[in-house]
């Protein structure tokens, strides 16, 4: 997997947050044919990748599917080059992240849903128990 983090990562149980918005990085990468765009692309990839990753796992989704979802959105993100619509004046860069991301899943959940021979994101049985009381995680 191309942003994948090791899984050891992956494991670390607790809260997971985002890095600190470099604001010239993100700006850099909107380009990467630019000087230092492509390195400024690599970066971001690496510093979002996990996050975005615990969010979809936070979802309730596989962990398998989480992994492929996550990269999912990032190649469409950068393939629909949606970093020319961001910048600090517009608000926080994980706001628009976690944003795109929820409308992503949607995407993916109802393309999955309008065929009836593949199955839904897969859930896992513990994540329901836990989210309705029955459980204390």
């Amino acid at each position: 997997m191309l942003f994948a983090r090791s899984q050891a990562e992956m494991a670390e149980p607790g809260r997971v947050e985002f890095t600190t918005t470099h604001w010239s990085v993100v700006l850099a990468a909107r380009d990467e044919d630019a000087p230092g765009g492509l390195e400024a692309l690599n970066e971001l990839c690496k510093a979002y990748w996990f996050p975005l990753y615990a969010f979809v796992r936070h979802q309730g989704v596989q962990a398998h599917e989480a992994q492929d979802l996550t990269q999912e959105f990032l190649a469409t993100l950068l393939r629909k080059r949606d970093l020319a619509r961001v910048g600090p004046e517009k608000g926080r860069f994980r706001s628009f992240l976690l944003v795109a991301m929820k409308h992503f899943l949607i995407n993916e959940w109802e393309k999955a849903r309008a065929r009836p021979s593949r199955p839904l994101f897969q859930i896992e049985q513990r994540t329901i128990i836990r989210d309705i009381g029955l459980i204390r995680t």
